[in-house]
């Protein structure tokens, strides 16, 4: 069957108008958003799931580092401890079906601005302090992370110095 020239001209225009209408109609994913209750749940998700694995890179979760990070998440997401501890259990359910944290980070990247995911790299240091100790697993796992965070080894000091307790 041969398509004549103004067939396709036609079915070309309805095509680039329908695409057109749905970029239009669909919300944006990956610009921030300044209403943190209007975000993803997978943003979400993904924020707590890094915080839990170096939480719980020593084979220890503790009450201080559980405290720390219900209050990043209540304090970025607008939460409250009830939905946190939600969002903490459907998250750890996600970390059991995952392989790695490469989806969770990409999530993040793909969403959040540098200045946000610098803050939750602020974050996970203050995570890894809590006990007062940095093991070489932490110490590994962070630098990790800040670079599947797309963030500089520069950025990644400046984090810890702020968030190292003096």
């Amino acid at each position: 069957m041969t398509w004549n020239l103004d067939r396709r001209q036609a079915i070309k225009k309805i095509m680039q108008s329908f695409f057109k209408k749905f970029v239009q109609q669909s919300p944006n994913i990956n610009s921030p958003s300044s209403d943190p209750a209007a975000r993803p749940n997978s943003i979400r998700i993904a924020t707590c799931a890094i915080m839990l694995e170096v939480a719980g890179s020593d084979d220890e979760f503790t009450a201080q580092e559980k405290a720390i990070i219900v209050e990043a998440l209540a304090q970025e997401f607008n939460l409250s401890a009830g939905e946190v501890d939600e969002l903490m259990a459907a998250t750890r359910r996600k970390i059991d079906g995952s392989v790695d944290t490469w989806g969770f980070t990409n999530t993040l990247n793909q969403n959040l601005s540098e200045d946000e995911r610098l803050k939750i790299l602020e974050t996970i240091w203050k995570i890894i302090y809590s006990d007062d100790n940095l093991s070489q697993h932490e110490d590994s796992l962070v630098h990790k992370l800040s670079y599947l965070l797309g963030l500089t080894h520069d950025q990644l000091i400046a984090a810890k110095l702020k968030a190292r307790p003096l």
